[in-house]
């Protein structure tokens, strides 16, 4: 009796240090720089586009304050604010994505903020979502579902292509790339298992989110086996390329289920594009 207590106190002991430390894990915010080298020649006289991506808010479970938040980016040149979807899944943490959006406004991107959805975010149905997204309006964020935005920049022809939430069946590549004009195609999506569906459709770069690098990855993500095709070929987050194309996986800011991380980080990324090298991109970071 005495051994079996013993036993099961240090279990628990075991337990209780292994959460704190995974809690303590998602404060180590990784802060990612990438810019694109171009393999045909660019405009000498061009500049790079600074676009600052976030992903899987989880709003539930987040340890970044937005002022935390805020302090980490404002130092650097922001021109597009990208948000790829996961949000939140509740209607009452509605409220508490407002002092972010207010972080994105007092940033004041040089082109504007846009976001896509992702699957915890249409866990919350009919109007719960619509007052997602018109919260996300109301503080200047353009949601995208299946559509594009073209933005002439002083240095070429930007689209943004928002893709809805693959994982739910809402993806429409067709819709999406209706009104795309010649110029650089910045794709934004949430689950990137869309890539293997795009041979047909042209992007110089992709973000999106999804698996947030697994989040307990120990000794690896096995319970992202499931979350497709990209999970069986080891790609979960970081800079990853299809039929030539580069497309990026975010870990994400936040956590879901449990407040832990083991073996991921989350994340804050800058990626640095060059529109005039629109069509031939390799990456180095």
């Amino acid at each position: 009796m005495v051994v079996m207590f013993m036993i099961s106190f240090l279990l628990l002991g075991f337990i209780i240090y292994g959460y704190k430390k995974g809690n303590e894990n998602t404060k180590d915010i990784s802060i990612q720089h990438l810019a694109p080298v171009s393999t045909k020649p660019s405009n000498s006289k061009s500049s790079k586009l600074s676009v600052l991506h976030l992903s899987d808010l989880h709003l539930e479970n987040i340890s970044i304050s937005p002022a935390e938040l805020y302090e980490k980016v404002k130092d650097h040149p922001i021109d597009v604010i990208a948000l790829t979807g996961d949000f939140l899944d509740r209607k009452r943490t509605i409220p508490k994505l407002i002092p972010y959006l207010e972080v994105f406004q007092k940033l004041s991107p040089t082109y504007g903020t846009f976001a896509v959805f992702g699957n915890h975010d249409y866990v919350l149905r009919k109007e719960p979502f619509q007052q997602l997204e018109r919260l996300l309006q109301d503080y200047d964020c353009q949601t995208l579902r299946n559509e594009t935005v073209t933005i002439q920049t002083k240095d070429g022809t930007l689209n943004i292509i928002g893709i809805d939430d693959f994982s739910t069946k809402r993806s429409d590549l067709k819709e999406s790339y209706e009104n795309v004009e010649n110029g650089y195609n910045l794709v934004l999506t949430h689950d990137p298992n869309i890539v293997m569906h795009m041979k047909d459709y042209h992007f110089d770069y992709l973000l999106s989110g999804h698996f947030h690098g697994g989040q307990i990855c120990w000794p690896k993500p096995y319970h992202l086996v499931k979350m497709g095709k990209l999970v069986r070929l080891n790609m979960v987050k970081g800079l990853h390329f299809f039929d030539g194309k580069p497309f990026y996986i975010s870990e994400g800011l936040g956590q879901t289920g449990l407040n832990i991380r083991v073996g991921s980080r989350p994340e804050i990324t800058f990626h640095q594009v060059d529109i005039s090298s629109a069509d031939s991109l390799e990456m180095t970071s």
